[in-house]
């Protein structure tokens, strides 16, 4: 078979790299697309490979020893391989041969992205429930759809969120039945209730349409959705599966759980203090989500600096002093979690490996990589079972980390997504302040609480 090869290096001080990649005769006739495709490869990998100080775009916890140096070469071409791969399907690199060890095939992105992507982190929330109910789905997808209705400008947005209304109107009269069933039992006439008010606030939200008032539809699409996804969670009845029984004694989030976190800023004449809501995921990240959430009970990352804000991620949580975690005072070392990683379809999360290691090359995560301020845990580049204690939320995507395609999931653990005031992560620099970690609820769903124990 005929191939074209091409190759792309860069230029960085610290860092040349040049891969050849064979390309069959098919795909290499758009070669315009292709190169400019390269090129912004290339400048992503000059990133990566960059001596700046600023650090990658990848987050790791690197070694105490490491923490200030940037990308090796291994890891740009690791990192190249893989946008490579998303983009062709058919990766063959000469070299280094580990990468051929580590992805011997990548996904067609086809099987990647099916339909635009959710960004909306409440709908991601919604999403990842342990439930199978598709009436309340059939309700939930006309109201959500009222968000692209309304990217149309002026009150010609209107004649598609009415088209909206009627759907879920129709989802719900046709479907109120099966959506009741499938509510826990203890929670039979809190789903009753919850349903009427859903009734009730489709008739005002007709209503807002037929007066041509587009300012208030948003709101009420949003309460709507709140009484939807309240829905939901009232039919996960108990927790659904058993964490293994080597992580069974650690922190447990069986649930979910919402904070505040409390953000001094500094040097920023229009913005001083911001309160960021977040939820905390314990039915897709029990042991991941738990360990954060016993943590801010403890008020460890009370007073604690942003230690990373590189327009990429937002990342804190190293200490000060030696340690790259949280030291238990109970056992003198540094407590750490296992990679845990919920795949759609599964019944409970895998650990230890990505889904990369597993074989699992098509597999989509429940919690994905897909919302600005998604939350997950930073750890060691080479050890999967390395996480402790920083956390980071990716900011935006890139040529490596879009919506639905996105290296980052099956890789690091999502456990939480930024539900208010996410916007402004992007104006937190390094140096300001998390003044404090308050629960809001759900603290009842922390098992093995360790901050409870008296060291």
């Amino acid at each position: 078979m005929a191939a074209t090869l091409l190759s792309l290096s860069s230029s960085s001080s610290h860092c040349s790299l040049s891969l050849p990649l064979r390309l069959p005769a098919a795909a290499a006739r758009p070669r315009i697309k292709m190169m400019m495709m390269m090129m912004r490869m290339r400048n992503y990998c000059h990133v990566l490979c960059s001596a700046s100080p600023s650090p990658s775009p990848l987050p790791t916890i690197l070694p105490n020893h490491q923490k200030k140096k940037s990308f090796s070469l291994n890891q740009c071409a690791i990192s190249l391989a893989l946008a490579i791969g998303l983009l062709t399907a058919t990766p063959s690199l000469d070299s280094p041969a580990q990468a051929l060890t580590l992805w011997p095939a990548l996904p067609d992105m086809s099987v990647l992205i099916s339909g635009p992507p959710i960004k909306d982190p409440r709908a991601l929330l919604r999403y990842a429930l342990p439930i199978n109910n598709k009436a309340i789905r059939e309700l939930q997808k006309p109201l959500e759809d009222i968000t692209d209705s309304l990217k149309v400008s002026g009150v010609r947005a209107l004649d598609s969120v009415e088209r909206n209304v009627r759907q879920a109107s129709r989802a719900l009269n046709q479907g109120k039945d099966l959506i009741l069933a499938g509510v826990a039992e203890s929670k039979k006439e809190e789903g009753k209730d919850l349903l009427e008010k859903i009734s009730a606030g489709l008739d005002d939200l007709q209503k807002i349409v037929e007066d041509r008032n587009r300012d208030a539809v948003a709101p009420k699409q949003q309460e709507l959705l709140e009484y939807v996804g309240s829905v939901e969670e009232d039919m996960v009845d108990g927790f659904p599966y058993e964490v293994p029984e080597e992580y069974s004694n650690m922190p447990l989030l069986k649930g979910r759980a919402t904070v505040d976190m409390k953000v001094k800023i500094k040097d920023n004449p229009n913005l001083q203090d911001c309160v960021f809501r977040i939820v905390l995921d314990g039915y897709n990240a029990p042991v991941t989500a738990g360990n954060f959430l016993d943590l801010a009970e403890r008020h460890f990352y009370d007073g604690m600096e942003i230690q990373r804000a590189d327009g990429f991620v937002v990342q804190m949580g190293d200490p000060e002093g030696p340690a790259e975690g949280f030291v238990d005072p109970s056992t003198g070392k540094t407590r750490t979690i296992p990679l845990e990683i919920m795949v759609s379809g599964d019944t409970a999360p895998v650990y230890g490996e990505t889904l990369e290691e597993l074989g699992r090359y098509k597999a989509q995560t429940k919690l994905p990589f897909n919302a600005f301020g998604t939350m997950a845990m930073a750890r060691d580049e080479f050890d999967n079972n390395s996480a402790s204690s920083q956390v980071f939320w990716l900011l935006k995507e890139s040529e490596l980390t879009p919506s639905n395609a996105n290296i980052l999931d099956g890789r690091y653990a999502v456990f939480g997504y930024v539900v208010q005031n996410e916007d402004y992560l992007a104006d937190l620099k390094v140096g300001d302040v998390v003044e404090s970690i308050q629960v809001v609820n759900g603290i009842e769903n922390l098992a093995n609480p360790s901050y409870k124990i008296v060291g």
